[in-house]
């Protein structure tokens, strides 16, 4: 399963001294420590006292954003040590000197303290993000690459990258009714969302198991989310199950249509027979969700998404084509062709998505044994 990346190259030097630092290791503060080395040879070489002297300021003021409070301090001290001996080299009065020296403590002291701060900042970032991953991991539990009769995967990007969760969800399970999935989207975004995506993977994970008929499971969903949300709030999903081989049950409420990729080739869109209204909306319209039943023969592959997906905008605002996409990376194997499809996605948007989406892909792989007794069976025919 795949996160949210930062791709944020140009702040990585940033990131492994702040990495370093939280695991305990010293850092040594080269850069800081080059700044005040160039301001005391520029003094040097120019001999121009009072006007370089300020500027081994820059050295602890640098050492905050990339060093603990000791590492801010050793550097301030070195500056302060080498500014003395400068301001004696070349005759800087003693009251001018005296005032660059507290200036420079005092940035050193003011930088010391936001490095403190800062690193309490980052602590918490820490436990805020294993907490993410640990209820990631909870609610969105990893796809097994083998689910049944299938060959399944899973992408998954967060557009907060931060907390590496949003609103969008998915679950694929075996039940004595055969393979069961959904992939909904719920309305709005933060912790009321993470709490409905939840809601409704439970009562799903749950039905699933109970309910033989794929309308019920919707139906149990349906209630549920009618006793727990607001009048505004509501899930758009698409709940798919397999109960007999060749056969594919779908049941659409509101959602985006899966693509069905045949083994012939070709990609189709299935477009919901009878339009229903999403979850947790059915009481405001007299619509019921359909049962699609639709082949599904060895070779076939189905692609659920949500609408962060089809909705992803590149810099002249064009949508993402995930038809074309699919046509284009598909293969026998559904973690390439996510991956393939999942890289594409964060290039069309330039690296960064500004909406949940999620991607789940199962394929009914081929027969081989089937086919080589179909073949046998003919030739011992002729």
């Amino acid at each position: 399963m795949s996160q949210a990346r930062d791709h944020g190259g140009d702040q990585w030097p940033i990131r492994l001294f702040r990495n370093r630092e939280a695991a305990g290791t010293p850092v040594l503060p080269v850069l800081p420590v080059l700044i005040v080395a160039a301001v005391v040879l520029a003094d040097i070489i120019g001999g121009a006292g009072m006007i370089w002297l300020p500027l081994l300021a820059a050295g602890p003021a640098l050492a905050a954003t990339t060093n603990g409070p000791r590492g801010v301090l050793c550097v301030g001290l070195l500056a302060a040590v080498l500014g003395a001996m400068l301001g004696a080299r070349d005759g800087v009065p003693d009251r001018e000197l005296a005032a660059v020296l507290s200036a420079l403590v005092a940035v050193t002291l003011a930088s010391g303290l936001a490095s403190a701060l800062r690193g309490r900042r980052e602590r918490v970032l820490a436990a805020v993000r294993s907490v993410a991953e640990t209820a990631q991991h909870a609610l969105l539990k990893p796809v097994p690459a083998t689910v049944g009769p299938f060959q399944t995967a899973v992408r998954y990007s967060a557009a907060a990258a931060e907390a590496r969760i949003g609103g969008d969800l998915y679950a694929l399970i075996p039940t004595p009714y055969g393979v069961r999935l959904i992939v909904g989207d719920v309305r709005g975004k933060g912790l009321p969302a993470v709490g409905t995506a939840a809601l409704v993977l439970g009562v799903f994970r749950e039905a699933a198991y109970d309910e033989p008929d794929l309308l019920a499971v919707v139906d149990r969903i349906e209630r549920s989310l009618a006793r727990n949300l607001g009048g505004d709030d509501f899930v758009t999903a698409v709940v798919a199950g397999y109960p007999r081989d060749g056969q594919l049950e779908v049941v659409n409420c509101g959602h985006a249509p899966p693509l069905l990729v045949r083994a012939t080739g070709g990609v189709e869109a299935i477009e919901p027979t009878h339009p229903a209204p999403p979850l947790g909306l059915r009481a405001l319209t007299d619509q019921t969700p359909s049962l699609q039943v639709l082949p599904f023969a060895d070779g076939d592959q189905l692609l659920l998404y949500t609408d962060g997906v089809i909705e992803a905008r590149d810099r002249d605002r064009a949508f993402y084509p995930l038809v074309e996409g699919l046509e284009r990376h598909v293969c026998d194997e559904p973690g390439h062709t996510l991956t393939g499809l999942h890289d594409e996605l964060l290039a069309h948007v330039g690296g960064r998505l500004h909406d949940d989406a999620a991607l789940l892909l199962i394929r009914k792989p081929v027969d081989r044994g089937a086919s080589v007794r179909g073949q046998v069976v003919s030739r011992a025919a002729v």
